[in-house]
């Protein structure tokens, strides 16, 4: 007897500037569904220009949540994404077999498909301090005190990303235990079945896309936008590639020209990051992002 659960989570990943809104948006034109998206940068109603949030005219194509939908000043995890993702999911399930997930943001992609490990709250007091002495020791600092308290995570880490390190540290000092210690835990059961279309392209056209894409965004008036956030650079949403960058060069420690260009190369390292972790799905069909979208959701039917 088959149990298999006969609703469909469509997800769509890949490295950013692929091309996954557009397809996400044919799919869910195509299976009459709403649209849940799982880009963290795309989730802040300040951050718009330097996010590529999607466009009105597509935002009117199909329904899309979790856009825009919280305030940089607001606290806001990735359990916290995972809950109500869950609850409009069940929500969007009352009235339809199928809904599609987007974004390129693994961790909130993988807590939605597979569920979250379970972490203990901590006291948002440990989290003030690191980010004090990230300030003033860098990131060498955050470093070593990960590779001291948990050795295994941080072999696993990305070891240049502040926020990563930050939130293994808080676990670790808040707990007592490696922030390994709380992962892999059994998971919670979902009800829908995963359909995971990744798309690729060759690294360097990929980059190319990378690059041109930077530069519509500055013709958009991503600096007018990093200026308004300038004044909130410390908080925790805003340090992320395209507005980091530009913050430097209003402190007058880099030119506009390199700080554009840094841009640009912190892009397309993000995009290798998030290859590398979206390849470690197995069950995802990969499709070069020149692929029809009928082709794609001719692959999708068969899946059903």
């Amino acid at each position: 007897m088959n149990t298999t659960p006969q609703k469909y989570l469509i997800t769509v990943i890949g490295p950013t500037a692929i091309g996954k809104t557009a397809l996400a948006i044919e799919i869910a034109k195509h299976f009459k569904c709403d649209i849940i998206s799982a880009d963290s940068r795309q989730f802040f109603k300040e951050m718009n220009i330097g996010t590529a949030v999607p466009s009105k005219d597509e935002l009117e194509e199909a329904n899309h949540h979790f856009i825009q939908n919280i305030s940089i000043f607001d606290e806001y995890t990735v359990g916290d994404f995972e809950r109500e993702a869950i609850t409009k999911l069940d929500e969007l399930y009352k009235t339809s077999d199928f809904a599609v997930m987007v974004g390129g943001s693994g961790l909130y992609i993988d807590a939605v498909l597979k569920g979250f490990d379970d972490f203990p709250d901590i006291d948002p007091s440990i989290r003030a301090e690191l980010v004090t002495n990230y300030e003033q020791h860098g990131l060498e600092y955050l470093q070593q005190e990960l590779e001291k308290r948990d050795p295994v995570h941080y072999e696993k880490v990305a070891k240049e990303n502040p926020q990563r390190l930050m939130r293994a540290l808080e676990v670790s000092i808040g707990t007592g235990k490696p922030y390994s210690s709380f992962l892999n835990q059994k998971k919670n059961t979902r009800n829908f079945t995963p359909i995971i279309i990744g798309l690729e392209a060759d690294r360097e056209l990929m980059y190319n896309r990378i690059n041109q894409r930077v530069d519509i965004m500055v013709n958009n008036g991503l600096l007018e936008e990093a200026k308004t956030l300038y004044p909130h650079k410390k908080l925790n949403a805003l340090q992320t590639v395209g507005y980091r960058e530009l913050f430097a060069h209003f402190d007058d420690d880099c030119t506009l020209d390199f700080a554009l260009e840094e841009i640009k190369k912190n892009t397309r390292r993000f995009a290798k990051r998030q290859m590398t972790w979206f390849k470690r799905n197995e069950a995802a069909a990969w499709f070069d992002f020149k692929t029809v979208p009928q082709e794609i959701i001719n692959y999708i039917e068969m899946k059903r």
